[in-house]
């Protein structure tokens, strides 16, 4: 199987199937704080608790891959969903696959985030780890922590061929 991914616009309803879209251009807000401050409430929801897990909050810094990048693997975290927002404002790429027993090379799909969006991950999403476009770009990570094995990596055979370019990238 042959594949060159095409990057997408990061939209609500394209990462629907995937988790959830932390945006506050998407989001509604309510005024807190005697008015002085809007509160964009439950953008997301923490799923952890799983075989007694715990939220955790953690700081990735990322350096970018060389591109073209042949995909060779994909996670899913099966006890917990994992939060990625960006805290230096650089567009990030998000690759994705629906939830099943092993991700299909073939239902990939390639997110490109605008730097003010960040993404919750399902629990039981298939993603491939943080990909920075950007030096020593920094991610806020929440997630789990706990008993169980929360980390679930697959690696194609030499015979999927799934190939992730920068020559379409879309305008953010």
């Amino acid at each position: 199987m042959n594949k060159t991914l095409k990057i997408e616009p990061l939209t609500p309803e394209a990462f629907k199937p995937f988790g959830d879209l932390i945006d506050k251009e998407s989001s509604e807000f309510f005024m807190i704080n005697n008015g002085s401050t809007r509160r964009y409430h439950r953008m997301a929801d923490v799923d952890v608790a799983d075989n007694g897990g715990e939220p955790i909050i953690s700081i990735f810094q990322a350096t970018p891959l060389q591109y073209p990048l042949s995909i060779k693997m994909m996670e899913r975290h099966p006890l917990g969903s994992q939060a990625f927002v960006p805290l230096l404002g650089n567009p990030y790429l998000i690759l994705v696959a629906p939830k099943d027993d092993s991700p299909d090379p073939s239902a990939i799909r390639a997110f490109i985030s605008n730097g003010k969006q960040g993404v919750n991950y399902h629990k039981g999403v298939w993603h491939h780890p943080v990909l920075a476009l950007t030096e020593q770009d920094q991610f806020l990570i929440v997630d789990r922590a706990g008993p169980g094995n929360n980390c679930d990596e697959v690696y194609f055979s030499d015979k999927v061929q799934v190939e992730l370019t920068l020559d379409d990238l879309v305008s953010i």
